[in-house]
């Protein structure tokens, strides 16, 4: 083999080495769809138990009409997801909604004059977190998304039962918080002193995963 052969096929060599190590690197710099600490950071490992409350100064709202005023405003609320598949980016993780609860509520419903209670039923439900900086919440196998409201009013207790085809909401890395605006939920069951439909807007944040050492931040990616 002459010099000249001899170097390019060195070249060839040294360009294939080069490029398997860029697709090696940009692989490895993609990590997983749920990471803690950083975007790229260590994976949110399948079992992991991730959670938040309100982000500090919001409350939770359940209004009568999308963005409307009149409706129940929850003081605290807060969440529990274990992680069930988290692939390397860009993917979809997916979730198992254990609890959501909200208390501390006030409302401002004409007729209405306080809130027992309201409870979250059918849990789990499952959630789908992708790359795309996208949340959405679907049924579990024990039922569809329904949450019960118990309000007491100038008639009495009225128990007002709602149901959601869906749930959608947005991951922020900025502040590891998730939004949700305005998720529709359609009167099941209850008397006409329960409104036909309720606009569920909330801000959780930081959401954690407290399986790990320190409760680091969980980052989408």
């Amino acid at each position: 083999m002459d010099k000249r052969a001899l170097s390019a096929a060195l070249g060839a060599a040294v360009a294939a080495v080069l490029a398997v190590t860029a697709s090696a690197s940009a692989t490895a710099a993609a990590g997983e769809v749920l990471t803690t600490g950083s975007s790229g950071g260590p994976a949110v490992a399948v079992g992991d138990v991730l959670s938040a409350s309100l982000a500090t100064g919001t409350q939770a709202r359940i209004a009568t009409t999308s963005g409307g005023s009149t409706g129940i405003t929850c003081n605290t609320s807060a969440f529990t997801a274990t992680a069930t598949a988290n692939p390397a980016a860009p993917g979809t993780a997916t979730e198992s909604v254990t609890a959501h609860t909200l208390s501390n509520c006030t409302t401002n419903i004409i007729g209405a004059t306080g809130v027992q209670s309201i409870t979250v039923n059918n849990l789990p439900f499952n959630a789908a977190v992708s790359s795309g900086g996208s949340l959405t919440v679907t049924a579990g196998a024990a039922g569809p998304i329904q949450t019960t409201l118990k309000v007491s009013t100038i008639l009495g207790t009225s128990t007002c039962v709602y149901r959601a085809g869906s749930l959608t909401a947005t991951p922020n890395n900025a502040d590891n918080s998730l939004t949700f605006s305005n998720q529709l939920f359609t009167k099941y069951s209850g008397p006409g002193t329960c409104p036909g439909s309720g606009y569920f807007s909330a801000k959780y944040g930081p959401v954690l995963d407290t399986s790990q050492a320190g409760s680091p931040a969980v980052f989408v990616n």
